[in-house]
């Protein structure tokens, strides 16, 4: 992590100069200030560059004078609109065009209106800066990042000092979990997850691990069926945060449930060749659980937390499940698994069982890259939320806009619910076709809480990012750590008692689309109509539905006519 500090506003001696200006500072006395003391280089410096303070932009001047290497100029827009989302991103900005500088101070003058405004500025820089490169051995000194340490420069350091220790917290936090999820599943099986969750009892969480003989004795019939073909042996890990010091009968905590699919193949259900190296990520669920608990006791939060991760390898093997097995769950449902590649909401749904019989939490939250039909509606902008408590739904929804981790609340209803009946056993594990996936997905998950209020938080478009953020670059993004943070401190952290439960209606369509053609068929350029790539829980085409052979035409359309050769 970067070395952070703060200091009041001062001309370093070397390195590079951070400027945030808003659009209304232009010509003001802040550039004032600073173009006096870099002896009129700066204003000459705006005016050739054409800064004009807008969002995000970004300009660099080199060899300014005073004995600086650079002045980095970075945009705030407008004044009226800036907040602490706003103040994050400039400092990941200002990180991003830093280059090959190793120190660097960053004047967060500009933003103002709130107390924690320049440890938002740092945490902004210090998640832009983090990078995973534990296994690169011949990267050359020159391409290394050279950044280790940022001076805030603030009208009061000791105050934003206090502000910067509870976000330095919540940092670490998203770091385990963007460490977790960058691991390749050949070092991160379920064993070396559960050992590496161990180390946050020197944070004073308690981390109790259950391992296969434990889990066939509790009856996880339902977990057990995914990892069975494997040879990594399963893991639950359940972790215990009490910042309460109170232990008594009728608390309920808050619980946190994460899927920890290490590698999935998917199965007997095998996924296509191409892209299945993403699959090592199929764990976020339970990193983002992880980094949370991490964050909670980092803080100290004065809240009863417990966390737990089912953690399986989805192998194909002669031990592997088969397609129409019944398995029978913790709760003594069962379940008649037709596609082993919806293996996620096998695990949890054990877990989830295990959690409301032994803690009887005041809500449950699951976080899971379920699967590939939430990308398909929701893009990578959203997370899906679905939950039977209107309450905790508006809550998160509210925490995720406040951090800009975004949630989209999808819905559930009887007629989704009708689609995982099974002929033979109390429940199948996917419903009748590609149509509202996600969703059926959910309604599964919601035959294990028990009448808990509980939200799930489909995560398989938001958990990774193919291209740089301001506050996070490409790769592991550990959506989610934050907006659970925040989550618990507005509404659950120091609070007597906790929001009554708002049980959610059960909403039936009085005209449906009920019986018309096949999603897939009716997408014209859209990803329904693309090859399915690998992607969490994806259930392959239903029986009497084949996929296309590649290059085929989509069906409803017809072949170009072929042009002879000139003879």
């Amino acid at each position: 992590m970067l070395d952070i500090a703060f200091a009041k506003p001062a001309l370093p001696e070397s390195g590079a100069l951070v400027l945030l200006l808003a659009e209304e500072d232009l010509g003001g006395t802040l550039v004032g200030e600073w173009d006096k003391l870099l002896g009129g280089h700066l204003a000459r410096g705006l005016a050739a560059a054409e800064f004009k303070g807008r969002k995000g932009q970004a300009t660099t001047l080199y060899a300014p004078g005073g004995g600086l290497s650079r002045v980095v100029l970075v945009g705030l827009g407008k004044r009226e609109s800036l907040d602490a989302a706003g103040a994050e991103a400039a400092g990941g900005h200002a990180v991003a065009a830093l280059g090959r500088e190793s120190v660097a101070a960053i004047d967060a003058r500009a933003i103002g209106g709130w107390a924690g405004a320049p440890a938002d500025v740092a945490l902004g820089a210090v998640l832009r800066a983090w990078r995973f490169d534990r296994y690169r051995t011949k990267e050359k000194p020159e391409d290394k990042p050279r950044l280790g340490a940022v001076k805030m420069l603030c009208e009061d350091p000791a105050g934003a000092k206090t502000e910067w220790a509870s976000r330095r917290a919540i940092a670490e936090g998203v770091f385990l979990t963007r460490e977790l999820v960058s691991e390749p599943a050949n070092i991160l099986n379920p064993p070396e997850f559960a050992d590496r969750l161990r180390k946050l009892e020197k944070l004073g969480v308690e981390v109790e691990v259950f391992g296969q003989k434990d889990l066939e004795k509790l009856g996880f019939g339902s977990m057990l069926c995914v990892s069975q073909g494997s040879a990594q042996p399963p893991r639950m890990v359940v972790m215990r945060w009490n910042g309460t010091d109170q232990r008594k009968k009728d608390s309920k905590p808050l619980a946190f449930i994460g899927k920890g699919v290490t590698f999935d193949t998917g199965g007997i259900s095998i996924k296509p060749a191409a892209g299945m190296e993403d699959m090592k990520w199929d764990m976020a669920g339970a990193g983002v659980v992880a980094g949370l608990m991490a964050a909670l006791a980092g803080r100290k939060a004065k809240v009863d937390v417990v966390g737990l991760v089912g953690l399986v390898e989805n192998m194909p093997s002669g031990t592997a499940t088969r397609p129409g097995d019944v398995v029978t769950s913790y709760s003594g449902q069962t379940i008649e698994v037709i596609n082993t590649d919806a293996e996620g909401r096998l695990v949890l749904a054990d877990v989830l069982s295990y959690c409301k019989k032994r803690f009887d939490p005041a809500f449950m939250v699951n976080l899971a890259t379920l699967t590939g039909a939430i990308i398909v509606a929701l893009g990578n902008e959203h997370a899906g939320l679905f939950s039977n408590d209107d309450g905790l739904a508006r809550r998160i929804e509210d925490a995720g806009k406040a951090v800009g981790e975004l949630a989209w609340r999808m819905p559930l209803g009887e007629a989704y619910d009708r689609q995982i009946r099974s002929e033979i056993a109390d429940m199948k594990n996917v419903g009748g076709g590609r149509a509202g996936g996600s969703i059926t997905a959910a309604q599964f998950l919601q035959r294990f809480v028990d009448g808990c209020p509980w939200a799930h938080l489909d995560i398989a478009g938001v958990a990774w990012s193919g291209k740089d953020q301001p506050t996070a670059p490409k790769g592991a993004t550990a959506w989610g750590v934050r907006l659970l943070d925040r989550l618990v401190a507005e509404h659950h952290e120091g609070r007597a008692a906790e929001p009554r439960p708002e049980p959610a209606g059960n909403e039936t369509a009085a005209v449906s689309g009920a019986g018309i053609a096949n999603a897939a068929t009716l997408s014209e350029g859209t990803a329904g109509s693309e090859p399915i790539e690998p992607a969490p829980d994806m259930p392959a085409p239903p029986a009497g539905e084949p996929s296309p052979a590649p290059g085929a035409a989509p069906r409803g359309t017809r072949r170009p006519p072929a042009r002879r050769p000139r003879r």
